[in-house]
């Protein structure tokens, strides 16, 4: 597995606040929190970014990092208030680390466009 910081988390060498983990899924709190929930949801193998999602196995992935993001949402109380899932893709998108990852925002009233 490469290097990137969620690399790390996912191997255990740097700490994070986890909140979901199982065989495919990891899930901790974004330490520059935009949102009073914001959780990062990243699958264990690693996809650099969304675009390059492209077999049936990255499919079964993705789903399983929304169903994570819905479980969470419920267990966060601000699944009936609503909540926002981005994936950023690229340097225009906002992509920050080239690891796959779903960010699950919720505790306020999102704006658009998020700008």
């Amino acid at each position: 597995m490469g290097s990137t910081i969620f690399s790390k988390i996912i191997n255990k060498e740097i700490p994070a606040d986890i909140v979901y983990e199982s065989n495919d899924i990891l899930a901790f709190r974004d330490i520059n929190p935009q949102a009073p929930v914001h959780i990062l949801i990243i699958p264990k193998i690693e996809i650099p970014k969304i675009s390059d999602v492209n077999s049936a196995e990255h499919g079964i992935i993705i789903s399983k990092m929304i169903d994570v993001a819905n479980e969470l949402a419920i267990k966060e109380n601000i699944s009936d208030d609503g909540f926002r899932l981005v994936f950023n893709c690229g340097k225009n998108g906002g992509q920050e680390v080239y690891h796959l990852h779903l960010h699950l925002l919720g505790g306020r009233q999102m704006k658009w466009p998020p700008g």
